[in-house]
Order: C-alpha cells, then sequence, then structure tokens
C-alpha cells in the first residue's frame, strides 16, 4: 500500500538511494528476503515498490497495549502486514500458511530471514522457515539490504531522525532444483544460508554465525543486571 499523503513526504525527506530495481519480478508471487536493522525497514521498503508488498511481522505489534500499541496495530494493519507467530509449533505454521496465501496469489511477500532486528548492525543467521515456504510455493526469492535505516531509528528510540536510507535489490535466486526436499533440514539450512550470504553481499554487512535473538537475549541480561547493581549502589 502507497502511503497517498505521508509516503510523498518520506521520499523527500529520506531521498531512499535505490540500488536494483530492475531485478524486481513485474508480476507474480515473489519472496523479498531482506535485512532488518530497524523499525522503519518496513515503512521505506513499501514506498519505493512499484507493487504492494504484505510481511510476516512478529505478532507483539499486533498485541501491544496503551496508546503505542493501539499506533502501532494501525500501522500494521493499515500497511497490509501480517501477524507471524514466533512460538512455535502449530501457531508458526499457520503464520507460514497465511505468507503462502499471499504468493499462491501472485504478490509479493516480505519477509525478515534473521527472525529480528539486528541489534547491533552485524547480519545474523538467518531462520529456515523462509526455505520452506520458498520450495513450498515455487517463488523466486529477491534478497534485499536496507542500509543506515538503523541510524534512522535504533531500537529503543522514540523518535525518527532525518538521514538518507539505501535499498539495494540483489538479482532474483530460484532454488526448484531442492523440490520436494521440504522435510530435508541440511536443504533447508542451505537455502537460507545462501539468501543470507547473497544479502551480505549487496548490504555490506559483517556476518555471526549465531542467531540475533541469542545476542539480544545476551544484551538484555546485562542491561537488566546493570539496572540491579546500579539500584543497589
Amino acid at each position: 500500500m502507497k502511503y497517498i499523503i505521508v509516503g510523498p513526504i518520506l521520499l523527500l525527506l529520506y531521498r531512499p538511494k535505490i540500488k536494483g530495481k530492475e531485478n524486481l519480478p513485474k508480476e507474480g508471487g515473489v519472496i523479498l528476503a531482506s535485512n532488518h536493522l530497524s523499525f522503519v525497514d518496513s515503512i521505506f521498503l513499501p514506498l519505493v515498490l512499484p507493487r504492494s508488498v504484505s510481511f510476516l511481522a512478529k505478532s507483539e505489534y499486533f498485541t501491544g497495549k496503551g496508546i503505542k500499541g493501539f499506533f502501532t496495530r494501525l500501522f500494521m494493519k493499515a500497511t497490509g502486514q501480517l501477524p507471524m507467530d514466533r512460538s512455535g509449533g502449530q501457531a508458526s505454521a499457520d503464520s507460514l500458511n497465511t505468507g503462502l496465501e499471499v504468493l499462491a496469489a501472485g504478490r509479493q511477500l516480505g519477509i525478515y530471514p534473521e527472525g529480528t532486528r539486528s541489534p547491533d548492525g552485524k547480519l545474523y543467521r538467518g531462520r529456515t522457515g523462509v526455505a520452506r515456504m520458498i520450495l513450498e510455493s515455487n517463488v523466486p526469492v529477491v534478497p534485499v539490504a536496507m542500509i543506515d535505516t538503523e541510524l534512522i531509528m535504533p531500537i529503543g528510540a522514540k523518535l525518527p531522525k532525518i538521514k538518507r536510507v539505501g535499498i539495494t535489490f540483489g538479482e532474483p535466486i530460484e532454488f526448484s532444483r531442492f523440490q520436494g526436499l521440504e522435510g530435508d533440514r541440511f536443504i533447508l539450512r542451505s537455502i537460507t544460508d545462501e539468501i543470507i550470504y547473497s544479502i551480505m553481499e549487496i548490504s555490506g554487512q559483517e556476518y555471526e554465525d549465531i542467531y540475533a535473538s541469542s545476542i539480544r537475549q545476551k544484551m538484555d541480561a546485562e542491561k537488566a543486571r546493570r539496572k540491579v547493581s546500579a539500584n543497589a549502589r
């Protein structure tokens, strides 16, 4: 969905530098697999696309409380984003099925293979759910690099800053050679790693072979420890 009023203002303020737009298929289902540096990634990417895109966004964005939760939920629904339950089991399977419906309808689906925002600007290990979706939908994947969006709104920031952003689209990747191997975890890992590597090539990010969520948990635990220590003093 284009933001009829706000969209042009954002484009004027942030002047996104776009590369590789010719790599986007003009029709048919496609997965846009992007790195994830900031909450605003899901704002700027739709703005520069010629076709609308639906994102699989973490379900917490749809269940927040208070004023902030209300406006976040409103934004998610207005921009066509879909709740992604990451708790595992049937809930996660249902979320992936929702993504498959988008692709079957010949639309674009945006997904963040890392599963969560990078806590420090590095690129982290991908989750294999995206690989399973690729094989079941048999659609191409376009790697996407969001550049400098973390400078606009870092994790924890309340208001965005005005800085120029970049968006680079890599060449489409297809994985038809692996059709029928959705149940092979080694194949799923191989596909996911290839996508992450492609993102790394166009983003220039340093790669860490660990899940971003693990790093964030460690950072949160350290922050909590420091808070307890400060209160004790």
